[in-house]
């Protein structure tokens, strides 16, 4: 079974124009995640509820911050997300990982699975993602996310039409 989407859509985080995307950093991309995190929560699939943002790790006198925390009851597993705003770097692997260990000594209860990892990136090169996660055992993804910026000025009109197609959907489930 497959835990998570190549790209996410985060269509409704908008960056204003003096704000060049080059300059935000993952503390305010989360934020602007989090004041819609319902519509988060939704495009990551079933089953996610949300624990923490910028969840504080505590390993020895060391404090550590997830960016975001979850919990997904199909897996019965706690579901960390790592947001980068540029390309993917191979490093960000080991963060990842090193997050997802502490999670697990730290946090995980005895009757959960094993904590898994979703490295957000802004871009990422499908054969430099492969290397880069080859050898990792630990349960880890990584995936780009385009905002309403991204999405050419001929669909952004679009965007509320999707967004209202949901909700019928939703309604008839």
């Amino acid at each position: 079974m497959r835990s998570f989407k190549d790209e996410y859509l985060l269509d409704y985080i908008n960056i204003d124009e003096e704000d060049t995307f080059e300059l935000i950093d993952e503390r305010v991309l989360s934020r602007k995640i989090v004041s819609d995190i319902t519509r988060f929560i939704m495009s990551m699939g079933s089953g996610f509820s949300i624990i923490g943002v910028n969840h504080r790790l505590l390993v020895g006198e060391e404090e550590l911050f997830c960016d975001i925390l979850l919990f997904n009851r199909d897996l019965n597993c706690l579901v960390t997300i790592e947001l980068k705003r540029g390309k993917f770097k191979p490093a960000y692997l080991s963060q990842l990982s090193f997050y997802l260990s502490a999670l697990d000594k730290y946090e995980k209860r005895p009757d959960e699975g094993h904590s898994i990892g979703l490295l957000l990136c802004k871009e990422a090169n499908a054969m430099t993602v492969d290397l880069a996660i080859q050898d990792y055992d630990k349960p880890m993804g990584v995936a780009t996310y385009k905002t309403a910026n991204d999405i050419p000025a001929p669909y952004q009109t679009l965007a509320p039409v999707v967004e209202g197609v949901r909700e019928i959907l939703g309604q008839l489930e």
